[in-house]
This record gives structure tokens, sequence and C-alpha cells, in this order.
């Protein structure tokens, strides 16, 4: 077999799922949506509470960077819970390696809301919070493949694009149910004397409720997967004797220029992703260079107007309600993707898409330095889009190797392209954006350069619409 392309299609039709649909779609819906749920709640503290608590530099831009260093540090353990969880799915199964990956990061996650502060025990703190976010990192670099593969390896003939959405669908809603959580304890909380979103009880002990709330996502998801039976494909495999002993070799060896493809055709999915929640929550929650110098006049303060990088100002209750909106539509441009691939194929689908990204880099500007309503329409544009490229990836990638390494493969594929992308796009944006005294022109561009590398990398890649999953 070619170490590029996948298994051809099959003359005979593809044997029945062994689990129901709704099954399915409910056990991969509901672990990746549990996972990113956990991601973003981590994100979203990186940006409102950490800087605070755990990284108190007496610099507000140095904090920040080294909160966003522990957040994209997990993008570093994601390739080795890939290559450990992968090892387990294509030897022992995809189920429980699944269950395996979910109680890992709900307990990492559980762990971090109950985290003593610098005030507490000083720097162990944001030691103790590095190991967990490692841990993290570990856990989701096995979640999302075997769930990407329990939706596609279960699927109807002609429907694996649109069953390989559903895995994808958890990050929106993940995003939206994190998100929420934070800003009804804002609210909540909120300092009618003291507007914003810092008041004393949230530093107290508000931030800590959506880390011990994953608890309960996480049984709820583990009796969801613990009911699910292991897909044809992989019952096939252990039948036939061809189970690998080390599918990370047989991945490295037989299936290289699978794994490079693979990697990149993620990378602007990535760098988009992370632009679009992160650097947009920073950007846009912070105060202007004007409000920001007659805060510190106020305060008394002297204001190091060389260092300062300017934001768009807005609180962050208002803010993320932007977000949220934008979010929508990238959990329906996720579905949505999903037919589109199954008609047209998903290597032309990612095609055109990634074109689209790399044009809207050029937006950031024009459409970041107008008012609410360009502001509005930048998210609801670089969401769809976003909604547009992962959605195809739950059934592309897998599609890209055999059975017998597909877990291992993609799953490399995926979280490699995570370091490559979402690990440094938080802290890249942040540098482009002060490098360019608070303009977004040098993150749009940004993003154009990723988006380029995935053209090619689409382009040497051949399409896998129509391969036996079963091979």
């Amino acid at each position: 077999m070619s170490a590029t392309n996948p298994p051809a299609a099959s003359p005979t039709a593809p044997s029945q799922p062994r689990n129901k649909p709704a099954q399915v779609i409910l056990a991969s819906l509901i672990g990746t949506t549990i996972e990113f749920y956990d991601f973003y709640v981590y994100a979203t503290a990186a940006v409102l509470v950490f800087p605070v608590l755990f990284f108190p530099t007496g610099n507000e831009t140095t904090a920040l960077v080294a909160s966003f260093a522990t957040f994209g540090a997990a993008m570093l353990a994601r390739p080795i819970g890939a290559v450990v969880f992968g090892h387990l799915g294509d030897r022992l199964g995809r189920k429980t390696t699944l269950v395996a990956s979910l109680l890992t990061m709900g307990i990492a996650t559980f762990l971090i809301g109950l985290l003593p502060t610098h005030e507490n025990i000083g720097v162990w703190a944001a030691v103790l919070l590095l190991i967990l976010r490692l841990a993290q990192g570990f856990a989701l670099g096995g979640e999302w493949s075997g769930a990407a593969l329990v939706a596609t390896e279960n699927a109807p003939a002609g429907k694996r694009a649109w069953y390989g959405t559903f895995p994808q669908l958890g990050a929106p809603i993940g995003f939206i149910i994190a998100n929420m959580l934070f800003y009804a304890i804002n609210l909540g909380l909120a300092d009618p004397d003291k507007p914003g979103i810092a008041s004393e009880a949230f530093l107290q002990w508000g931030w800590r409720v959506p880390f011990l709330f994953s608890a309960l996502m996480v049984i709820v998801g583990l009796w969801v997967r613990l009911r699910l039976v292991e897909s044809n494909a992989f019952e096939r495999t252990r039948e036939t004797g061809q189970v690998k002993r080390m599918p990370l070799a047989e991945a490295f060896t037989r299936h290289w220029k699978a794994l490079i493809l693979g990697t990149f055709a993620m990378l602007a999915t990535y760098v988009l992703f992370y632009l679009m929640t992160s650097f947009t929550l920073t950007l846009g929650t912070r105060p202007g260079r004007d409000a920001a110098k007659a805060a510190a006049e106020k305060a008394g303060t002297p204001f190091d107007a060389a260092s300062y990088v300017p934001g768009l100002g807005y609180t962050y209750n208002d803010f993320i309600l932007m977000l949220v909106f934008g979010v929508i539509f990238f959990g329906i441009f996720t579905l949505v993707s999903g037919p589109l691939a199954d008609r047209y194929g998903r290597r032309r689908t990612l095609i055109w898409v990634t074109a689209a990204i790399a044009l809207f880099g050029f937006t950031f500007v024009p459409l970041l330095g107008g008012g609410t309503a360009t502001v509005i329409f930048f998210l609801a544009l670089g969401f769809t889009l976003m909604g547009l490229t992962f959605g195809p990836m739950g059934a592309f990638l897998p599609e890209m190797f055999p059975t017998n390494v597909r877990y291992t493969g993609s799953a490399i594929a995926y979280n490699v392209s995570s370091i490559l992308g979402a690990a440094l796009a938080p802290l890249v944006a942040v540098w482009l954006w002060g490098l360019a005294d608070g303009s977004p022109v040098l993150v749009g561009l940004y993003l154009t350069g990723a988006a380029v590398l995935t053209l090619v990398s689409l382009i040497l890649t051949p399409e896998t619409k129509n391969i036996d999953i079963e091979a």
C-alpha cells in the first residue's frame, strides 16, 4: 500500500454498523463537547483569571503572555497523548481508549478548580497549574481521533462526512456552555461599585465553578460511552490478525507522507480556531490606549505608553455575547459542511474553504478597526469559515489511514498540527499585535500564511471520499 494513498474503494457493500445511529452520534458528540468545554474553560480563565492569580508579575502584558504560555503548553502534550492513546486504540479498541481519555481530562479539569493560588503557595501554584494543563493536553490528544473513528467507522454508506461532523460539533457546543457559564457567574458576582469582570468574589471562588462542574459532565459522558460496542472495521482487523504490535512504527514507516500532509491540512483550521477564540477575547476586552491612560491617572499610577498594547475596549460580558453569537455560526456551518463534503468530496470542499480563509486574513484591519457592527460581522464570518473547514476533518483525516493504524495516524496528524497552529497562534498573535502597535494587520497576514501552507497540502493529498474504511 502506498504511503500516501488510502485503501481503494471496495466493490462489496460495507457491512451494517453495529451501533445504532443515535448512539453513535451521541457518543461521539458528548465526549468532544466535554473535552472542548474543559479546554475552553481553561482558555477563558487564561484571559480573565490566571494572569492575576497565578502569574502576578507586576506587568500586565508579561502576565498575559505567561498565562498563554501554559495554555499553549498543553499542545506539546497532545502528540504524546496521540501516541499513547493511538497505540491503545489501534491495539485494544476505540471504546476503552475513549473512556480513558475522558476520565483523564475530567480529573485534570476538576483538580484545576481546587488549586491554591500564587498568594497561597507562591510559584508552586503556577507549576501545579502547568502539570494539570499538560494532563488536559495529553487527554485531548487521544480524545478527538477516538470520537472521529466512532462516528466514521459506524456511519452508513455515503454519509461518513456527515457523521464525522458530530464530534466536530462538540467544539462550538463546548465553547458556548463554558463561556455562558462564566458569563452567568460574572454577572451574578459583579460588584456594582466596581464594574468589570474581576470582582473580589469572582477571583476568590467564582472562577472555580466551571472547572468543578466538569465532573458532572464526565459522568454523563462515561455512561454513554460504556454502552458502545466496537465497530465492524476494528473487529474485522482483529479477527483477521491485522492488528499491529507497534502501530506507531507502522504509521511512520509506511504512512509518513499521509502524516505530513494531514498535519499541514489542519494548520489553517487550528490557527483560525485559536485566533477567533483566545486572541479575539484578549483583543476585544483589553482597554484602548486612552481608556488605559485615564484609568492609570485615576489610580495615581504611571502609564507605560511605550509598552502598552491597546485593545477594543469592550467589557468581558459584552464581548463574550458577541463571541457566542459568532460561535452559533460555527456550529451551523460545521453541520452544513458534512453534506457538502459527502457530495463534492473532502479535498475539493476544503480547498475552496481554505482559499476563503486566506482572503479572510486581509479583513482583520477593516473589520476589527470599525464599530460594533463590523466586529460582529467579523466574528460571524470567521466562525462560519471555521465550521466549514473543521467539519470535514472528522472524516478526512481518519480516511487517510487504514484501520490498523487509523487511530494513531489521525491522532498524530491532528495533534502535531496543534503545536504548529494552536500552541503558537496565541503567542505569535499577541507578539505581532504588539509589534504593530495594537493593529491586527500582522495577525491577519499570519492567518493567510497558514492558509497558503494548508492549500499546498490539500493539493498534494488524494481524495478520500470513496475509500473502503473497513480496509
